[in-house]
């Protein structure tokens, strides 16, 4: 991967973590006052669900920061890339379950429209379907993985033989 591309990702990543840590310090708590007059049982879920949606997007941009630098050392194609491949996967998981909890959040009552909360499971269904993604990278990744190794025996074997 080229240092340009490199350079631009950890720009976005830069920006994109500035941002969430923007929304989480000053657009939460005024989202919450704007909750004010919802009840009690849709405000403090809403907060709280995106919060922890804030949060599972800064794991997955710290994952990536990280498999970007084993990318520049030419490390990630070692087992120790599995570990923040698979928090990804994770925090991907989890931000598709709580997508799905905002939904079940605003089903009851007549506050939401029932065309967004179709919406918003529909969002949650798509995000799992990005879990998946990565999991089928994954995967990718171990047989690359796997034929590295591979490579690498054969030619210590041929050395050897030469």
């Amino acid at each position: 991967m080229g240092r340009i591309v490199v350079l631009a990702l950890r720009v976005v990543l830069v920006l994109g973590f500035a941002g969430s840590l923007f929304v989480q310090g000053v657009m939460v708590p005024l989202l919450a006052v704007d909750l004010d007059d919802a009840p009690a049982g849709v405000r403090v879920p809403v907060v709280v669900i995106v919060v922890l949606g804030i949060v599972a997007t800064q794991v997955v941009m710290i994952c990536v920061w990280r498999l970007l630098t084993k990318v520049r050392r030419g490390t990630v194609f070692t087992h120790a890339a599995f570990r923040d491949v698979d928090v990804i996967i994770g925090a991907v998981a989890v931000a598709s379950l709580l997508a799905f909890a905002l939904g079940v959040v605003l089903a009851p009552g007549e506050a939401v429209a029932p065309g967004v909360v179709l919406l918003i499971g529909g969002f949650a269904l798509m995000v799992a379907g990005v879990a998946l993604l990565v999991y089928v990278l994954r995967m990718l990744l171990a047989q690359a993985v796997a034929r590295d190794a591979e490579a690498t025996t054969l030619q210590s074997e041929l050395d050897e033989v030469i």
